[in-house]
C-alpha cells in the first residue's frame, strides 16, 4: 500500500507501507476522501518538520476491520476522523479541564500511542477505535470529509465570547475562514464582513452567507468604519494563518473589542503592543476542538445550518496531490477545498 507524504520543501513522495491490521483497541478504516488543510499547505510551503500521523488529517471512510477489544464501532460503519474523548485521568481531566486533556491533545497532534506513520493520504489507515466517530446517516462521504475543519472552526467561535448583534470581521476566505464565517452567522453576529485577497473566494463568501466581502486594505478599513460609525469591528477571526495578519486583525477592531486568533502562522508575528493596549483587546486563541463539539458541528451540518457542499472546489488522487498543493500555496489558486480520493 503507498500513502503520500510531505517530506520537505515543495516535496511530496507515495512511500510504500504494509497494509494496516488493526490494535487490540484499534480499527483500520477504508478512506474515501481526505481533505487537504492549510496545515498540509504550509508543511509543503516551509519544508519544515512536519509529523506524517497528520499529514493529511481530515478523512472520512469505512471501518474494514476492527481490534479484539473495539465495541463502539463495527465492520462496514461509515466513520470521519476526530480526536480521543478526555481520558478522565490526567492532570488536566483531574483538576476539571477535561477541554484541555493531555491524552485528547496527543491524539489531536498524532502523538497518541496508535499513532500511524502516515495520515489520511492513503487507501488504508489503522488508527485508535476512539478516533473514529460513526458518520451521521445525513452526510455524503464528501461532506463528511469536511467535518473536521468545520469543527476548527466552531471551536474557534464557541470560545470566543461571540455576542448577538456583534459585527464580526473574519479575516481569510479560505476553509477555516468560511467555516468561521457561517458559525458567526449561526452564532448571532448582526453584521459579518470577510476580508479576502481572492475574487472567488470573496464571491463564495457572499454566496455562504457574508454580508460583505472586501479585499484588504483600504477597501475594508473604510468599509468597517462606516458600518461601525468610525469605531471598528466587535470582534475579528484571524483565519489567514500569516504572521502579519495578527495585528492587522486587532487594527481592525474597536476599542474594547475582541480578537481571536484562529490560522496558525509558520513564522513570527510582529505587533504593536501599544495598539493592544490603548485598545484594551479581549483575546482568544483556538486550536483543535473537543470530542463533544464534533458531534455538535456534524448534526449542524446535516441538518443545513452549516453548507460544506460550495467549498468542495476539486478532487484529485493520490498521484494529484503535489500538483494541488503547489497550486494551493501559490496564493493565486482558485481552489478553496480540495479533497483527495485515494482509489482513482
Amino acid at each position: 500500500m503507498y500513502a503520500a507524504l510531505i517530506t520537505g520543501k515543495d516535496t511530496v513522495e507515495l512511500r510504500e507501507f504494509p497494509d494496516p491490521v488493526p490494535a487490540e483497541h484499534g480499527v483500520v478504516v477504508d478512506i474515501a476522501f481526505c481533505g487537504i488543510c492549510g496545515t498540509d499547505i504550509h508543511a509543503y510551503q516551509s519544508g519544515r518538520e512536519y509529523n506524517p500521523a497528520i499529514c493529511g488529517h481530515e478523512w472520512s471512510g469505512t471501518v474494514s476491520a476492527i481490534g479484539a477489544a473495539v465495541r463502539s464501532v463495527g465492520e462496514g460503519d461509515r466513520v470521519v476522523v476526530s480526536v480521543a474523548s478526555a481520558c478522565g485521568a490526567c492532570a488536566a481531566c483531574r483538576q476539571g479541564q477535561a477541554g484541555y486533556c493531555q491524552q485528547a491533545f496527543l491524539s489531536a497532534v498524532g502523538r497518541d500511542a496508535l499513532a500511524p506513520a502516515h495520515g489520511g493520504f492513503a487507501p488504508r489507515i489503522a488508527v485508535a477505535a476512539e478516533r473514529v466517530v460513526g458518520t451521521n446517516t445525513g452526510l455524503t462521504d464528501e461532506q463528511a470529509a469536511q467535518v473536521e475543519p468545520a469543527t476548527v472552526a466552531f471551536h474557534a467561535v464557541r470560545s470566543s465570547h461571540l455576542r448577538l448583534g456583534d459585527v464580526a470581521v473574519i479575516q481569510g476566505g479560505g476553509p477555516i475562514g468560511l467555516g468561521t464565517m457561517q458559525w458567526v452567522r449561526a452564532g448571532g453576529a448582526g453584521i459579518v464582513i470577510v476580508v479576502e485577497p481572492n475574487p472567488q473566494r470573496r464571491a463564495l463568501a457572499i454566496e455562504l452567507g457574508a454580508h460583505h466581502a472586501v479585499e484588504p486594505g483600504a477597501v475594508a478599513d473604510e468599509l468597517i468604519k462606516e458600518l461601525t460609525h468610525g469605531l471598528g469591528a466587535d470582534i475579528v477571526y484571524e483565519c489567514v494563518g500569516r504572521g502579519f495578519a495578527v495585528q492587522s486583525a486587532v487594527d481592525l477592531a474597536r476599542r474594547g473589542g475582541a480578537m481571536c486568533l484562529v490560522g496558525l502562522p509558520d513564522e513570527e508575528a510582529a505587533i504593536t503592543v501599544g495598539t493592544w493596549l490603548v485598545k484594551e483587546i479581549r483575546t482568544t486563541s483556538s486550536l483543535a476542538y473537543v470530542r463533544e463539539e464534533f458531534e455538535m458541528a456534524m448534526g449542524m451540518i446535516a441538518d443545513g445550518r452549516v453548507v460544506v457542499e460550495p467549498m468542495h472546489s476539486s478532487t484529485v488522487g493520490l498521484d494529484g496531490l503535489e500538483a494541488a498543493l503547489a497550486d494551493l500555496a501559490s496564493g493565486t489558486s482558485e481552489q478553496v477545498k480540495v479533497l483527495v480520493d485515494p482509489n482513482l
